[in-house]
């Protein structure tokens, strides 16, 4: 019997795959359990659609994270920290304090955990700091560091 699963099933498939699976099995632990329904021409039509709604929102939030990138690709953030003499930093910088003054500077909210930030910065300078908007979108923010 073919199913639709609607749930991830352990040694059987994903949601939304079409499995082949024995009759018994099907009627007696598939479908009661709500975990699949019958690959009918109807079930299959909703499938259909369902993979092809979820493919434009996919392909929205890739558009969308790409504009996104652009903008922040374009534009750098200043940060000012505590010095002491001769240059020396008190602190560092951390994802939080770079994601605030984005969100301050340049009205973007950008999430601190997406910020691929392998430690905070702990000199004086201009950095570039990797953030991944999306799986296949990754842009660099410059960020400036200066004393306060």
């Amino acid at each position: 019997m073919k199913i639709i699963l609607l749930q991830d099933v352990k040694a059987l498939g994903k949601k939304g795959e079409l499995v082949n699976v024995n009759d018994g099995y099907a009627r007696n632990f598939i479908l009661p359990k709500k975990l699949g329904v019958e690959a009918n021409s109807r079930n299959m039509n909703d499938l259909k659609l369902q993979k092809a709604h979820e493919e434009k929102r996919a392909q929205e939030i890739y558009e969308e994270a790409r504009a996104l990138g652009a903008q922040i690709a374009a534009s750098s953030v200043r940060v000012s920290i505590k010095t002491g003499e001769g240059g020396k930093i008190f602190g560092s910088v951390s994802s939080k304090e770079i994601s605030q003054a984005a969100s301050e500077q340049l009205g973007l909210d950008i999430d601190k955990k997406k910020m691929q930030l392998p430690s905070p910065l702990k000199s004086l300078g201009t950095h570039m700091v990797p953030v991944k908007l999306h799986p296949k979108v990754t842009v660099e923010l410059k960020v400036v560091v200066t004393e306060a």
